[in-house]
Order: C-alpha cells, then structure tokens, then sequence
C-alpha cells in the first residue's frame, strides 16, 4: 500500500493506494498517530484503495474518534466494494462519505 499525504494549513489529505489490509494497517496507522497534531480536517481519499480489511476498519475507526475531539474526517472517492463493506459493517453511519 502507498500512503501519500498533503497538507494544507491544518488539512491533511491521505490517499491510499493498494490494499488496507493487517499487512498494512499498522503503517496506515503510525502514519495518522504523527500527522494529526494540529490537523482540523482530515480527507482519506480512496480512489486507488483496491481491498479494506477488519484491520483497516479499526484504523479508521480511531482516526475517527481522533478527528471528533478535534475537528472532521471524511472519506471520499469510495469504490463499489469498499462502500459495500462500510454498509455491511455499519461504518456508513459513523464515518462522513463524500
């Protein structure tokens, strides 16, 4: 998986490229623990994400409870699939999706 971040004032953007999976949700993981200091919007964008395992949804889970003390989360550019997992699993109701 390749992580490619922007950052704009306090806007991080983190595209995602490849696969989430347990392989590669740790990195995904210490990735967002050193970038969000300061950070008030947080935008993953998944336009090139092929595949989200239980271990990806976890990440986002705490990236989320993260970005509720201190601003927003959005997810955007969601593939077929991976909008299939968040309805199954209920995320579709906690996470903001654009």
């Amino acid at each position: 998986m390749n992580i490619n971040k922007t950052v704009n004032a306090t806007e991080l953007t983190v595209a995602l490229e490849g696969r989430l999976d347990t392989a590669t949700a740790p990195a995904l993981e210490a990735e967002l623990n050193q970038s969000l200091a300061g950070i008030t919007k947080l935008v993953l964008d998944f336009s090139a994400l092929e595949y989200l395992s239980s271990a990806g949804l976890r990440v986002l889970l705490s990236a989320q409870k993260a970005m509720n003390k201190q601003g927003e989360m959005i997810v955007k550019n969601v593939n077929e699939t991976i909008s299939e997992i968040f309805e199954v699993t209920g995320f579709c109701d906690v996470l903001t999706i654009e």
